[in-house]
């Protein structure tokens, strides 16, 4: 079943989750980090990915996501509407938190590549299970990197299947990279999604202190908080609603002007039908 009329929406069975953060975290100007290790409801997430060395396939039973309720038989969920706001100017932004692999400070103090066995498949949490288009790959700074010019970058699976694709590496450097901080790995050349990650390379100068996620996210919703304590409401028809999973790992991440996330407040309608 899906939700393709309006009143297939009216009638959809709907919860309601808060996603409200009570403490602000330090971010970078004008770049990307996630808010999910600060205090609030959900609780703080505990940021190092599980799995190792293959990863792990993030659900709303990880701690710091919200907990979503099981769909009705055979119903397709969907993000249909969020009511924002923030203590500070920035953009906010929601994303199903698809697979993530940590990399350990003993593994960053050798310039090599891991090369991944045995991952598990995201293709649950993707529409139709095949479609991977807008899926995009992070690293996610896990403890603070020390002031050394180490660089990241993989190789995966591509949208269509295509095998020994490879990222760009990390703009410049990771050296000094604050917790919670997403850096993304832009992909080759013509594609627009991932399947897998296949291997991680870590270059440029060794790290003796920091740590990370490599991570595969797909975005859900965004928006911009255009001054401190600004608040919106955006419907169905500016969510666009995207489709959503009952085990689906909601994250979020702020974009901010200054050098804090601010407090940041998200209400989400999830209606299935």
């Amino acid at each position: 079943m899906a939700i393709t009329t309006g009143d297939g929406y009216i009638g959809a069975a709907k919860q309601v989750l808060p996603y409200t953060k009570t403490a602000a975290t330090t971010t970078v100007a004008n770049n990307r980090s996630t808010i999910a290790q600060a205090a609030g409801n959900p609780g703080a997430m505990t940021l190092a990915a599980t799995g190792t060395p293959s990863g792990q396939v993030p659900t709303d039973a990880v701690g710091g996501c919200p907990a979503l309720l099981a769909f009705s038989g055979g119903a397709t969920g969907y993000l249909t509407r969020v009511a924002y706001a923030s203590s500070v100017a920035c953009r906010l932004e929601l994303w199903d938190k698809l697979y993530a692999v940590a990399v350990s400070t003993a593994q960053l103090g050798t310039l090599q590549t891991l090369t991944l066995s045995s991952q598990p498949s995201f293709s649950g949490r993707v529409p139709g299970g095949t479609d991977f288009s807008n899926t995009r790959i992070f690293v996610e700074i896990t403890t603070q990197m020390s002031a050394t010019a180490t660089t990241i970058n993989v190789t995966y699976t591509n949208e269509s299947g295509t095998t020994g694709r490879t990222t760009a590496a990390t703009s410049g450097s990771l050296s000094g990279f604050i917790v919670g901080r997403w850096v993304e790995l832009p992909l080759q050349a013509g594609d627009n999604g991932v399947q897998r990650i296949e291997s991680i390379v870590i270059g440029g100068a060794t790290n003796a202190a920091g740590a990370l996620n490599v991570i595969v996210a797909r975005r859900l919703w965004s928006n911009r908080v255009i001054a401190a304590n600004f608040s919106g409401l955006d419907s169905l028809d500016r969510t666009g609603m995207p489709q959503v999973w009952a085990d689906s790992a909601i994250v979020a991440t702020v974009v901010a002007d200054s050098t804090s996330s601010g407090i940041v407040d998200l209400e989400l309608e999830i209606s299935n039908g």
